[in-house]
């Protein structure tokens, strides 16, 4: 499948094997990795950070099989996850940065285009969380001035 914004292809990539159980060489049990995600979740951190902190740490290669339980349920359960899903914060914040950097460079235009680009991405990523219900179906993303006109 072509990319999104561009005339190239993708690449194809290494996928990860099926597994139905987590690896014999892994030693923490599930309710050590469940303490292990509540500790880093008190500490603020995002669920693809406690991710790769289990994985280069702890020698966790995936939390679902190890837990039994995907990070985010973890944290939902525990009252420490965001009000927002995180891919959505994060697309938010880097809208924030396009728009101060282009606020001080009025003349550049691929950041026009890029905060175009980005923005769309963030309803587009709205309108299914509203769908799914992960979002509150009101929820708007910025106002009449959230976009740069040409």
């Amino acid at each position: 499948m072509a990319r999104m914004y561009s005339r190239k292809r993708g690449q194809s990539g290494s996928k990860r094997p099926v597994r139905k159980a987590s690896p014999e060489w892994v030693k923490l049990v599930p309710a050590e990795v469940e303490k292990i995600v509540i500790r880093l979740g008190e500490r603020n951190t995002k669920p693809t950070q406690i991710g790769t902190i289990l994985r280069d740490q702890y020698g966790v290669p995936n939390v679902k099989l190890a837990a039994n339980k995907s990070i985010t349920q973890i944290l939902k359960e525990n009252k420490f996850l965001g009000e927002h899903p995180q891919d959505l914060e994060d697309l938010i914040v880097r809208a924030r940065t396009i728009k101060k950097h282009f606020e001080e460079n009025k003349q550049d235009m691929d950041a026009k285009r890029g905060l175009q680009l980005t923005e769309a991405k963030i309803r587009r990523l709205a309108k299914y969380y509203k769908r799914v219900g992960k979002l509150p179906a009101e929820w708007k993303y910025g106002g009449k001035k959230s976009t740069v006109r040409l």
